[in-house]
């Protein structure tokens, strides 16, 4: 995605709807059929191959998808995001939520691609994944979630010297390969990490910080346990191949050839059996999503077709292709602003001290974000059902709650809540009053804005033309220049927004964990949204400062969540209330789909593995047409808002 620091797999909408489905028809491969009652089995076809079935190292979103299939973590997700036992059956934290206890579902049984028993799930499994992702050597791409939320005891310390031990040979150089000198690190062990097994059944963490969000930390792959004797046994083949690895999940693969197929059989030893509706994965590749037609689902050859805003009017052509359309649930796991860069970086023909001087005025700021028609925007990527993407806020509603209410409910948004963030009339108030306070600093107009876009993302630069159409159609040409720039297709990330190459920037962020304080981070000191905290500003200095100090009010506050979420609301509130930014949507995951799989009946989370899984999916005979989403769509927000712990 275009401006993320880190993978989130939540948000990966694209791989998760490619590994997900089931149907009643006949299968490709024995023609076995579960309408007749033989077995329940899904058709599907693929476009991104998998790198590693190496769960504890890969960052890959593919991988996640299927990995979340092979193996369970310690706890779940119901349908509406609600955590449930999983291979824990219970837990529970001392009063500072530094110390998290969790009881380990005994009988579960670790088994191989053909079905056959290797040992029984044990409490030392999480502290052999602990070891293992946390060890330099295993370069994992996943380890820095031990570093997130509550920040895991001496895991971060584990791997800065099995790092600095990697660099020196062994504590043999004191400089590294490029000559550059190296700091010692004392020595910490694999078991001085707060990961550890008081017996077979019983597993404890051990946080540098009370964290009351823990548990949703524990969504990721790097967190699924792994049998030490196995992985010993493996070495450095554990994940390269369905035999080297071991399943204790809802699914295990039977058949593999890269880049041509793949089958995945329910698991008959798994723990939550009756719950696995699905018997039979088969998976077909292919390089291109264009070469799936309507005829092949309509056929029962696939079992879902992901159909992009071009595709939409052959579809729609068909009256029963139609019928079987419908949009994809939106993903609140990402939520979409427009930033301001206070610390421009850009080139001199482009004139940054010009713009430097502009973005610190409030009011030049809130001329710019009032004239954004973000209904218009999300048109670009939803024609049909653009409200559903629409956002007032950063942290997405039904996001979290507390006490019973959404997050967004809080009465630090009342106001914003209230507002139309579209109004042609207050932005060109305020490009009077920022017009004449910016003349007398020396300002000059038109200021340049420049707005660069990533090619490689789908409608980018057609929300790019059309945010400039509606700024200077509002401004005046005489007021700003809007100046789009093509990006490069790879490197968006290092080569414009963290390198400050920007005006005006449409960004992301994605959710880590289910608390407030993962929206906050990307506007929190050192990191490279906005700059703001560069600012040399006194105005924007102050403010800065006071939303730094919510954050930490907020951060500290472990024992309260309704005080907590008031205070994050506070911060968030005062970066959209002073134009920090501009939030605008959500994503709408890959447009529009055929899908004999309804979204509402797994389990889902925003962010983590919840939404990869199978488990808990059940066979329609028909896709939903865009009305029934929508009604289910409705009906399951209000039932959420209610279920929400």
């Amino acid at each position: 995605m275009m401006t993320n620091k880190r993978y989130r797999c939540s948000a990966c909408i694209l791989s998760l709807l490619l590994l997900s489905g089931c149907s009643k028809l006949p299968s490709l491969e024995n023609g076995e059929n579960g309408a007749g009652g033989s077995k329940n089995v899904y058709n599907m076809i693929y476009f991104s191959e998998i790198e590693t079935l190496n769960y504890l190292h890969t960052d890959n979103e593919v991988d996640y998808a299927l990995c979340a299939n092979l193996v369970d973590n310690l706890i779940d997700y119901d349908q509406y995001g609600n955590i449930v036992p999983g291979l824990a059956e219970s837990w529970e934290t001392n009063e500072d939520m530094t110390v998290w206890t969790f009881h380990i579902r005994p009988g579960v049984k670790w088994v191989d691609c053909e079905g056959n028993e290797f040992a029984e799930l044990k409490a030392d499994d999480w502290v052999t994944a602990a070891q293992y992702v946390n060890d330099a050597a295993n370069e994992a791409g996943n380890q820095y979630v031990y570093d997130t939320g509550g920040i895991v005891h001496n895991a971060q310390n584990y791997y800065d010297y099995t790092e600095y031990m990697l660099q020196s040979d062994g504590g043999k150089h004191t400089t590294d390969e490029d000559g550059e000198p190296l700091t010692p690190v004392d020595e910490v062990k694999p078991e001085d990490i707060g990961v550890k097994a008081l017996d077979d059944y019983t597993l404890v963490y051990t946080l540098d910080q009370p964290c009351s969000f823990f548990l949703s930390c524990l969504s990721y792959t790097a967190y699924m346990p792994v049998n030490r004797d196995f992985l010993n046994e493996t070495g450095d083949l554990f994940g390269r191949s369905k035999e080297n690895i071991l399943y204790n999940g809802a699914f295990r693969i039977t058949e593999y050839l890269p880049l041509e197929r793949r089958r995945l059989v329910k698991n008959e030893t798994y723990w939550d059996r009756e719950h696995v509706y699905i018997d039979e994965i088969n998976a077909r590749y292919k390089k291109d999503a264009s070469e799936v037609s309507a005829d092949l689902f309509l056929s029962g050859e696939t079992d879902q077709v992901l159909i992009s805003t071009d595709a939409m009017e052959q579809w729609m052509q068909d009256p029963e292709a139609a019928s079987q359309i419908h949009s994809m649930r939106p993903d609140i796991a990402y939520s979409y602003f427009y930033g301001f860069n206070f610390k421009p970086e850009f080139g001199a023909k482009y004139e940054p001290e010009n713009w430097g001087k502009a973005v610190v005025n409030e009011d030049f700021r809130k001329s710019i974000m009032y004239s954004l028609d973000r209904r218009a925007l999300a048109e670009v990527y939803e024609p049909y059902n653009p409200e559903i993407l629409l956002q007032k806020t950063v942290t997405p509603r039904t996001f979290v709650s507390a006490d019973g209410k959404d997050y967004t409910d809080l009465a630090p948004f009342s106001k914003i809540m209230a507002q139309d963030p579209h109004d042609t009339a207050l932005a060109q108030s305020c490009r009077d009053k920022a017009r004449t306070a910016l003349e007398a600093e020396g300002v000059t107009f038109p200021v340049k804005v420049l707005l660069p876009y990533n090619p490689a993302i789908v409608n980018w630069d057609k929300e790019c033309r059309l945010a400039e159409q509606q700024l200077e159609g509002t401004l005046g040409t005489d007021y700003i220049d809007v100046i789009i720039e093509r990006g490069p297709d790879t490197g968006f990330l290092s080569a414009v927004r963290r390198s400050g190459k920007y005006a005006l920037l449409l960004c992301n962020y994605g959710a880590d964990f289910a608390d407030p304080a993962t929206y906050a981070e990307p506007f929190t000191a050192n990191n490279t949204y906005s700059f703001w905290d560069k600012s040399r500003d006194p105005g924007i200095s102050k403010l800065f400062t006071e939303y730094a100090d919510l954050i930490h009010k907020a951060d500290t506050t472990y024992d309260n969540t309704e005080r907590r979420y008031e205070l994050f609301a506070e911060a968030e509130a005062l970066l959209i209330e002073h134009a920090i930014i501009c939030p605008c949507r959500v994503s709408n995951g890959d447009g529009y789909v055929a899908d004999r799989l309804s979204q509402f009946d797994g389990q889902f989370a925003p962010y983590g593995l919840a939404r990869c899984r199978y488990k808990g999916m059940v066979i329609h005979d028909r896709s939903m047409s865009m009305e029934e989403f929508n009604e289910a769509y409705a009906a399951w927000e209000e039932e959420r808002l209610k279920h929400m712990q």
